[in-house]
């Protein structure tokens, strides 16, 4: 027997509770956008309202957060605690006793869901969608007993993946500990980055200018690829026509990005470019020359996080190229730095061997999900 179709605002309601005095309400942190991973239900990040916010959106333990502009970036999470929350989040939770708590995250979380988001987004830089678009998706309402059994799997499959991360963070950890101990106390001495790279910062070509973004070919790469830390592929693309027609530069391959602005964990994140690609603005390029290895500048820079953060100057801090330049590093003899470059290679291979794993798992929780929540057939239930 097939489940019932339902559409999402039937179930679930877009709550829009506000605070005028968190502080005196008892909410002490508050999450904007980019404090939520892609692709990940905890909220592992945050700011404190004691600090300064413009936030007054509360949300409650248990509720569903759902980052409503660029959906593509599949920002969704389980509030474990009580807070503030930017405007461009919607807070849901069921209406009712007939959807489980528990598995409304995973609704949200779904390819159908997410797709549904996108087709539904308007905008040219930041497309975002209404809670009114996104009340009309349709899903397959299982029963309450076949819901507890889905959330059930689906959450062991969460946390199976939480627990590789975590072990990919042990790694990253001690490779911050050996980076600290073979160059950073080091006699070798410090030069200006701008000494031994190359740096500048891209652009966007208007994308009022259709002959610059459709049918293009031509990678180019909006900030928050920084954090796939190694770039083989473009998501985006523009033209020949914005080539030649604006000030944006193709960039080499081995060179590498450092994300300039963000309040959350992009600024001073760095990623390694393995492809020619064009770049925003909010990114700088350092393509490095004879003096220094591309792969010692890359995780020279990388293990310099804190440092670059600290550099960034305004009232919304930001980096920008003539601090870049400026930042010391230090450069031992090349034949120095392809030793510490394979020794640091290991380390990358155990990360990304874990996140072979993370991404298999990832995977086969989304096609758990797609399974488990498309009315599934006998034969998709002899599957699971």
């Amino acid at each position: 027997m097939s489940w019932p179709t339902v559409k999402l605002g039937d179930l679930v309601r877009n709550v829009r509770e506000t605070s005028r005095d968190p502080l005196a309400d008892g909410l002490e942190r508050y999450v904007g956008l980019e404090h939520i991973e892609p692709e990940n239900l905890h909220v592992k990040r945050w700011g404190w309202v004691a600090e300064g916010t413009s936030f007054s959106q509360v949300f409650r333990q248990g509720q569903v957060l759902f980052g409503k502009r660029r959906a593509y970036q599949r920002k969704v999470a389980v509030a474990e605690w009580d807070g503030l929350c930017s405007s461009d989040i919607l807070v849901f939770e069921p209406k009712d006793d007939r959807l489980l708590p528990e598995l409304l995250p995973f609704i949200v979380q779904s390819d159908g869901f997410f797709n549904h988001a996108l087709g539904t987004s308007s905008g040219s830089l930041s497309p975002r969608t209404k809670w009114r678009d996104l009340a009309q998706y349709e899903f397959a309402l299982p029963p309450l007993d076949e819901q507890r059994r889905i959330a059930e799997i689906l959450w062991a499959a969460n946390e199976a993946i939480e627990r590789y991360i975590l072990v990919q963070n042990e790694i990253v950890k001690a490779s911050r500990v050996a980076w600290k101990d073979a160059v950073d106390q080091s006699e070798w001495p410090k030069v200006p980055l701008g000494q031994v790279a190359r740096v500048n910062n891209g652009s966007t070509p208007s994308k009022d200018i259709k002959r610059y973004w459709n049918n293009g070919t031509i990678p180019w790469l909006p900030t928050e690829k920084v954090h796939e830390r190694i770039i083989y592929r473009a998501d985006e693309f523009i033209t020949k026509s914005a080539l030649e027609e604006t000030s944006i530069k193709l960039l080499p391959s081995d060179s590498v990005l450092i994300a300039m602005i963000g309040q959350g964990k992009t600024r001073g994140s760095v990623a390694y470019l393995s492809i020619e690609s064009c770049i925003n603005q909010n990114f700088a390029c350092a393509v490095p020359n004879k003096e220094i290895d591309s792969w010692f500048l890359f995780y020279t820079l990388d293990n310099s996080y804190e440092k670059l953060r600290t550099f960034s100057q305004g009232a919304v801090p930001a980096l920008n190229c003539p601090i870049l330049r400026s930042i010391p590093v230090r450069l031992p003899p090349l034949e120095q730095q392809h030793t510490l470059v394979a020794l640091f290679h290991r380390f990358e291979k155990q990360v990304q061997d874990v996140q072979e794993h993370i991404e298999t798992l990832s995977n086969l929780k989304k096609s758990l999900t797609a399974c488990l929540l498309g009315n599934p057939s006998k034969e998709m239930e002899s599957h699971v």
